[in-house]
C-alpha cells in the first residue's frame, strides 16, 4: 500500500468549513502554503483501504447482556434494537472485539458468580449460532486465523473480579471456559489504596493463566501497583484522557505515563461522556494519550450496547471508517493507524500467551486461603 502520509493535509477535520476560500491554503504556522484538503469522500476511501489491511480489535462491547433481553435476534441478517451486528461489524471492519462479561446496576450485582456465567453461557450459545459471522478465540494466533478467515473473533472479557467470590480456584474456572481479560476496579482486593496481598496473587495467577488485567476505573494506588507487578501489559478498556476531559474513568497524564512505560493499552472509548460530542474530540483524545503514552499504547473501546451516547458520527459499529479519516485528516500514517486498530490488541494478547507459557514451567497454580478482601495491602 502506498505511504498514507503523502499529501495528507494537516490538522484538518472532514467536513470542516474553514471559512478560508477555495484555492491553496495555509499548510501550517509558518505561512507556507499546501494542497487544499482531500474531500471528506476521499478520505473515506483511504480509511476503508487502510482498514481493509489492518481492522479494528474494539475493546469493549456491552453485546451479551443487550441481547439478554431480545426475544429472539439474528446478528448475521442485521439487528436494529443493538449497536453492533455482522453487516455494521463488516462494514465498519472489526475483525475482532472483547465481549463484556460486566454486571450491571440492579439485579446480577448480588450474584455476580452465577452472573457472569450466564453470561459466558449466553455468549457460547451466540457465536455458536453464527459460526460464519463469529469464532470465539483463546489466543493471539486464534484472533489472527479467524480473521484470514472471514470472521471476528470473539475474545471473552472483561468479566468483573466480582465474580472470583474471593476464590483463585473460580479465577482458573472462568478461564477453562474462555476468559481473556478481567477487571480489577470494585472489588475489596484493589481499593482505593492498591491491591491487597491476596490481589497481588491474583495478577500474579492471571500472568501463569494468560488473563489480561483491566484496571479501567481503578484508583491510582491500583493502576500503579498492578502495571509494576505485572508480567504482562495492563489494559484500560475503557479510559481516555482526564486532562481534556475530567471523567472519573478517564487517565490522567501521570497515569498515563505508568501505563506507557509499561507498555500497557488505554483504550479510548467512543461515548460523548468520557471523549466528548463529536469525532474530532475522539481525534484529540487518542492524539494526547499517544503523544503522552506512546503510539504503541492507544487503543480503540466501541463501547456499543452498553446504554451510552456515542458521538455524532460514531453511532455504531459501522462508523469507525470516519474516525480514520479523520486521523488521516491529521497526518497520521498508516504505521500509527495500524497500531491503533490493530497492531496494539495483538502486542498485548501474544504477550500474555508467551508469559502464559513460560509462567507454567515455572509455577503451579497456588491456592491461598479464601479472602473477604480484609488483609491489608
Amino acid at each position: 500500500m502506498a505511504d498514507l502520509q503523502d499529501d495528507i493535509p494537516l490538522a484538518t477535520e472532514v467536513g470542516r468549513d474553514d471559512g478560508l476560500p477555495d484555492g491553496p491554503r495555509p499548510a501550517g504556522p509558518g505561512g507556507g502554503y499546501g494542497p487544499p484538503p482531500r474531500p471528506a469522500g476521499e478520505l473515506l476511501e483511504r480509511a476503508r483501504a487502510v482498514l481493509a489491511a489492518h481492522p479494528v480489535a474494539d475493546g469493549y462491547s456491552g453485546l451479551p447482556w443487550a441481547l439478554r433481553r431480545l426475544p429472539r435476534y439474528d446478528l448475521e441478517l442485521g439487528e436494529s434494537a443493538v449497536d453492533t451486528d455482522l453487516p455494521r461489524m463488516r462494514e465498519g471492519h472489526v475483525g475482532a472485539l472483547f465481549w463484556s462479561l460486566h454486571l450491571p446496576d440492579g439485579p446480577g450485582r448480588d450474584r455476580p458468580v452465577t452472573a457472569t456465567l450466564e453470561q459466558l453461557d449466553l455468549v457460547r450459545t451466540v457465536v455458536g449460532a453464527h459460526p460464519e459471522g463469529l469464532r470465539l478465540v483463546r489466543t493471539a494466533g486464534q484472533v489472527i486465523d479467524a480473521r484470514n478467515r472471514g470472521r471476528v473473533a470473539v475474545v471473552l472479557g472483561p468479566a468483573h473480579g466480582a465474580a472470583l467470590d474471593g476464590s483463585l480456584g473460580l479465577l482458573r474456572v472462568l478461564h477453562a471456559l474462555g476468559l481473556r481479560v478481567l477487571s480489577l476496579a470494585g472489588t475489596a482486593w484493589a481499593g482505593a489504596s492498591g491491591l491487597t496481598r491476596f490481589g497481588e496473587e491474583v495478577v500474579r495467577e492471571m500472568n501463569r493463566l494468560g488473563v489480561l488485567a483491566d484496571v479501567s476505573g481503578a484508583g491510582p494506588a491500583t493502576v500503579e501497583r498492578t502495571a509494576a507487578l505485572s508480567k504482562t501489559p495492563v489494559l484500560c478498556t475503557r479510559s481516555a484522557a482526564r486532562a481534556l476531559r475530567p471523567h472519573p474513568a478517564n487517565l490522567s497524564d501521570q497515569l498515563l505515563a505508568v501505563l506507557g512505560g509499561a507498555k500497557g493499552l488505554c483504550m479510548v472509548p467512543l461515548t460523548a461522556e468520557q471523549t466528548g460530542p463529536a469525532v474530532p474530540d475522539v481525534a484529540d483524545h487518542l492524539e494526547h494519550i499517544r503523544d503522552v503514552a506512546g503510539p504503541e499504547c492507544v487503543g480503540l473501546s466501541g463501547s456499543y450496547d452498553c446504554g451510552t451516547v456515542h458521538p455524532r458520527d460514531l453511532a455504531d459499529a459501522s462508523r469507525y471508517p470516519h474516525l480514520i479519516a479523520e486521523l488521516l485528516s491529521r497526518g497520521w500514517s498508516e504505521t500509527e493507524l495500524a497500531l491503533l486498530t490493530w497492531g496494539n490488541v495483538q502486542r498485548v494478547l501474544r504477550s500474555a500467551d508467551f508469559t502464559a507459557r513460560a509462567a507454567q514451567h515455572r509455577r503451579e497454580p497456588t491456592a491461598p486461603p479464601r479472602t473477604t478482601g480484609l488483609d491489608g495491602p
